[in-house]
């Protein structure tokens, strides 16, 4: 059944820009950048697959330095050669009428000396137990780093920022989310300081604000959109309060920062990643719908149920990020717009593969 009269096929303003829909290609980590983490034309071909008239794409978690993680396979921004790797994902998408934006990333005690060369770091010296990530490795105890290193921090962002700016993104994506190196700040179990970092929601979120402050200085806010992930329950991350810790983050946001191109927040979900079965939320996203104003993303799940996008756009003038159901389907705007089926992904190929599990995925024939 055709439904391109619902909400989800409605424009929004998303900053400075207007979409056409709201069925969003969500950030997804794939692991096929070249070496030195520059983009090639594999990825050029992927994104420009998925690229539609007026939608909008949030680039795979993208390194903002050597030390933010540089996991085999994952991009960067922070050079040269990298900035040349992905104009031609931008030209790719742009073509086809598209928005991008980059998601700027630190894996924070998630990443591993075998690839950056040195101690991660953290806020706390915390290693991550009972988990792991695009790797084998075992974590290692992170260094504590210092509020000196954090000011660094926010001018290594500043710049990465104007890296995507110069590199054809339309915007970019702050990352703090999924219990990488920002959440890792906001979240109780892996943020024990006691200095102006650490102890009350203020306290843990003042790295994050600080960031957000001099990435909208240099690009300016309707540019700057924010990715934030209560419940992540992935690599290792609890918090105490976490209605309290993501309500007064929010709740900030709303307050200075409004004009925010969007809030992007994943649905809570029981072991994030891993499953591939239906779920139950026992959380909900409700309070923090009722206090940003602005437009919002949601992600997670949405692909064991798609109806439930179109039902939450009706109820909430809601943009839907899809992963999974992105990676088997290039043309899943058109697939959801007309009721068409959708093809299965292969777990397997997620990660690594090459093209196979990547640009392969047949688009639909109508015939």
């Amino acid at each position: 059944m055709p439904n391109s009269n619902t909400a989800l096929f409605t424009p929004i303003k998303i900053g400075n820009l207007i979409l056409k829909h709201r069925v969003v290609f969500a950030s997804l980590t794939r692991g096929r950048n070249g070496p030195n983490g520059v983009p090639t034309d594999l990825q050029a071909e992927y994104y420009g697959q998925r690229a539609t008239d007026g939608g909008l794409i949030i680039a795979e978690a993208t390194n903002v330095n050597k030390q933010a993680g540089s996991s085999p396979g994952t991009p960067g921004i922070f050079t040269q050669e990298q900035i040349e790797g992905w104009k031609k994902i931008t030209a790719a998408v742009h073509a086809k009428g598209g928005i991008i934006q980059s998601q700027l990333w630190h894996q924070g005690r998630a990443a591993s000396s075998k690839f950056i060369g040195e101690q991660p770091l953290a806020p706390s010296p915390i290693a991550i137990e009972g988990m792991e990530f695009m790797g084998t490795y075992e974590y290692e105890e992170p260094r504590e780093i210092t509020p000196a290193e954090m000011k660094q921090y926010v001018k290594d962002y500043q710049q990465c920022a104007l890296n995507a700016i110069e590199a054809g993104f339309d915007g970019i994506q702050f990352h703090a989310a999924n219990g990488f190196f920002l959440d890792q700040f906001f979240n109780s179990s892996s943020n024990k300081r006691t200095d102006e970092y650490g102890g009350s929601p203020e306290n843990r979120s003042r790295f994050f604000f600080q960031i957000l402050d001099g990435l909208v200085d240099v690009v300016g806010i309707e540019r700057v959109s924010v990715r934030l992930s209560p419940w992540a329950d992935f690599l290792d991350v609890k918090d105490e309060n976490s209605y309290e810790t993501w309500g007064y983050v929010v709740k900030t946001l709303q307050e200075k920062y409004s004009n925010l191109a969007f809030l992007d927040m994943v649905e809570p979900r029981a072991v994030l990643f891993n499953d591939d079965y239906d779920f139950t939320q026992k959380e909900s996203l409700e309070p923090f719908r009722k206090i940003w104003k602005g437009p919002l993303v949601t992600t997670g799940g949405y692909t064991y149920n798609p109806q439930v996008a179109f039902d939450i756009a009706e109820k909430h003038g809601n943009l839907t990020g899809f992963g999974r159901l992105f990676i088997a389907n290039p043309d899943l705007v058109e697939r959801l717009r007309n009721g068409w089926p959708t093809n299965k992904y292969d777990r397997s190929t997620f990660y690594e593969g090459g093209a196979k599990g990547y640009t392969d995925y047949p688009f639909y024939k109508n015939n």
